[in-house]
């Protein structure tokens, strides 16, 4: 598997994120739904990864700058199929990694509180996300988790 950095030019992480913003819309009311599209995380001060095996897509991630110094994590996602295989462990710490190089001192996330997310919450407490009050623009919303860690 390889992570390169990805200018959402591809057919393919079109496709991959368009199940993703679908599932996100069965799970989530619009008010409380907060991924990205294509042409969000194409803006300036977000930088887009793609996981590969072989060359299919078998997750994704980003982070956008928010304030000097701290990032937000977004978009992760792993192929349906294969979560259990790691991938998501593997872009995590490959974004933190990144985002310490790029200059971050925190980064934070916004995430569901509904039990579809479970896995993701505790996969962001494994490595080292701690819940926080809403950051940024967020509000208190009972259908959002978020979390945040020092880099």
């Amino acid at each position: 598997m390889k992570i390169v950095i990805d200018d959402l030019s591809g057919p393919e992480i079109a496709a991959f994120l368009g199940d993703h913003i679908r599932q996100m819309r069965e799970i989530t009311p619009p008010e409380s739904k907060h991924a990205l599209g294509l042409d969000g995380l194409r803006e300036p001060g977000v930088t887009f990864w793609t996981v590969l095996d072989d060359d299919t897509v078998v997750g994704c991630g980003a982070i956008k700058e928010i304030a000097p110094g701290h990032a937000e994590l977004k978009s992760m996602r792993t192929d349906p199929t294969r979560r259990r295989d790691g991938i998501a462990s593997l872009l995590v710490e490959h974004i933190l990694t990144e985002a310490t190089r790029m200059g971050f001192t925190r980064i934070s996330l916004e995430t569901g509180s509904d039990a579809f997310f479970l896995p993701a919450r505790r996969l962001y407490q494994k490595f080292g996300f701690d819940f926080c009050e809403p950051f940024a623009d967020y509000t208190t919303d009972p259908l959002s988790v978020f979390m945040t860690r020092k880099l």
